[in-house]
């Protein structure tokens, strides 16, 4: 699956794990105590790189890696290393048994908290690999010239400090669109194809080419392949620095493109890259990993940033989505949340706030603390009429207006109309009503072609969305990473949708398709999707109807 746009080739650098696993059963001489100290001391060491890596690296990166430096000293792991040493264990080997345990009941819960099982065998190896004495696992002997990285999943800390330069592209076995390498990827403007089978038994050294777009990747492609590639990506990069200024098609039919931000060390490249406002103001960064919940003053700052940064342009701020998927260590019922056997299917979003109503009530007053006419609220996981209509009653009693919700539920979906009677303007995340719609994990590569916002049934969803928003006279965007598919972009725009947000770095090819495009033929490209039966036929029938994107190189 390709999930970070463009072409890049070079020779491949497979990354492997050389850390040993600890014999089994494996002790120690000398004192507990001492033991203990010693992969303490490892635990600490990790953290403190991981840390320090993130505030070299900044922006997406700095929150994924001190995430994980949370989580190298997290007290249950603790508790369970010490406990393990005092039975016997040598410190290599507690820890690795510790680590397991958890990454084993993390990988099993699937969604953002299987994500991280991929987080606890790094932090594991890197304290392993500290309590042995070896190198620390990561990138040595990279070739000099741009390079092909290969590997079967990619840690943030492996990858944080490359400079797009370095790398040519990223090519994973395992991963899916929200994993951590395609979010680094396309904050960094590399092309990354994930879930691609096999990967890592490409030899060193051998060429290889990445299509970050369709997902192909090609071993020893010829020299006219190359060049090619390479004609079409300059053809391609001229061709995206012509469209310039607002979005809308090739007839004048406007749709302002808007970014997704991840908080404020965000804000810069979402404003250099030309979007018209915000469509999707993520505030998690605020309340993760925290004992405390953030003050009034902290909201406040982080939210009067992004209004600053957009003036006269639309800030769509969501309120928190946490809960079960995200744990808010500062509530006291966040460690049975997180033993949900279905943690995607349990309180999270709007649910968990309806429960801690004091959480929202203080995000709220922040909000209005700077609301203007430009500022406007959504709840994430809706999922009836009647808490859309709660939602919005608590907004407009703190004098908020422009009140939305978030279309990430098919039954919302399904009953819009009843969600459209209480708010002024709903936002389709398509990234989870395509996990929701088709029970695929969108954490999870073997399922990830399920995620294919082509599938016909997920274009289904967001027509019947859109279609009862155009009846209600009030606006629908997109919001999921399906935007940021130029070919997608189009057919959304033919479905009706008035907005598109998306990372930064997709918002140049999404306006040069726009302006290629009248917005008979996305309407055209709309239909002939619908009418298909797989995601592939249906964006085939699709690009047949935008001849402008073969032109582009999209």
């Amino acid at each position: 699956m390709g999930v970070s746009p463009g072409i890049g080739h070079g020779p491949a650098y497979v990354m492997t794990v050389s850390v040993p696993e600890p014999p089994e059963g494996a002790t120690y001489t000398g004192e507990a105590d001492q033991e203990k100290e010693r992969a303490m001391a490892a635990l600490r060491q990790v953290a403190g790189e991981l840390e320090s890596r993130g505030n070299q690296a900044g922006g997406e990166a700095e929150e994924i890696l001190k995430a994980q430096a949370l989580m190298a000293e997290d007290p249950g792991l603790v508790v369970k290393v010490r406990t393990l040493i005092d039975r016997g264990l040598a410190a290599p080997r507690a820890v690795f048994e510790a680590f397991t345990k958890y990454r084993d009941v993390l990988a099993g819960s699937g969604g953002y908290l299987g994500e991280r099982a991929a987080d606890l065998n790094d932090i594991r190896n890197r304290v392993i690999a500290l309590l042995y004495g070896q190198a620390m696992p990561g990138l040595r002997g990279a070739p000099a010239e741009p390079y092909v990285l290969v590997a079967r999943d990619l840690a943030p800390a492996d990858t944080a400090l490359l400079a797009k330069g370095q790398i040519a592209a990223f090519v994973t076995e395992e991963g899916g669109p929200t994993s951590h390498t395609a979010i680094l990827a396309r904050a960094m403007g590399v092309p990354a194809v994930v879930a691609c089978r096999g990967a890592t038994g490409i030899p060193n050294g051998v060429r290889v080419m990445a299509d970050g777009t369709s997902g192909v990747v090609r071993v020893e492609p010829d020299e006219s392949a190359v060049a090619d590639a390479v004609s079409a990506a300059r053809a391609r990069q001229a061709a995206l620095s012509s469209a310039t200024g607002p979005g809308r098609t090739a007839d004048g039919h406007s749709v302002p493109l808007l970014a997704n931000v991840g908080g404020p060390s965000e804000l810069e490249a979402a404003v250099a890259a030309g979007a018209e406002g915000i469509g999707l103001y993520r505030t998690e960064f605020l309340f993760l990993d925290r004992a405390e919940p953030p003050s009034l003053e902290e909201q406040v700052r982080a939210y009067r940033a992004a209004v600053e940064a957009f003036p006269g342009g639309k800030v769509i701020v969501r309120t928190l989505d946490g809960g079960a998927d995200k744990p808010l260590a500062f509530l006291p019922s966040s460690a049975a949340a997180s033993a949900e056997p279905n943690p995607e299917l349990g309180e999270r979003g709007l649910r968990r706030l309806r429960r801690f109503p004091e959480v929202m009530d203080a995000q709220l007053s922040a909000l209005a603390a700077v609301a203007s006419e430009d500022l406007m609220v959504m709840a994430p996981m809706v999922a009836t009429g009647e808490e859309a209509g709660w939602f919005a009653r608590a907004c407009r009693a703190r004098g908020l207006g422009g009140v939305g919700v978030m279309i990430e539920i098919p039954s919302a979906a399904l009953r819009a109309r009843d969600l459209l009677a209480s708010v002024d303007f709903v936002s389709i995340g398509t990234n989870d009503l395509a996990q929701y719609a088709f029970a695929a994990d969108r954490q999870l590569g073997a399922v990830s072609t399920l995620q294919d916002p082509w599938q016909p049934a997920l274009l289904d969803l967001v027509a019947m969305t859109v279609s009862a928003a155009s009846e209600a006279g009030k606006p629908c965007g997109i919001c999921g990473e399906s935007a940021a598919d130029p070919a997608m972009a189009c057919v959304l725009v033919g479905l009706g949708a008035s907005t598109l947000s998306m990372g930064a770095g997709a918002l140049a090819a999404v306006r040069a398709a726009l302006a290629a495009h009248t917005l008979a033929q996305c309407r055209q490209a709309a239909d002939a999707a619908r009418a298909r039966t797989t995601a592939a036929e249906a964006r085939a029938a699709a690009r047949a109807h935008l001849p402008g994107l073969d032109h582009l190189g999209l």
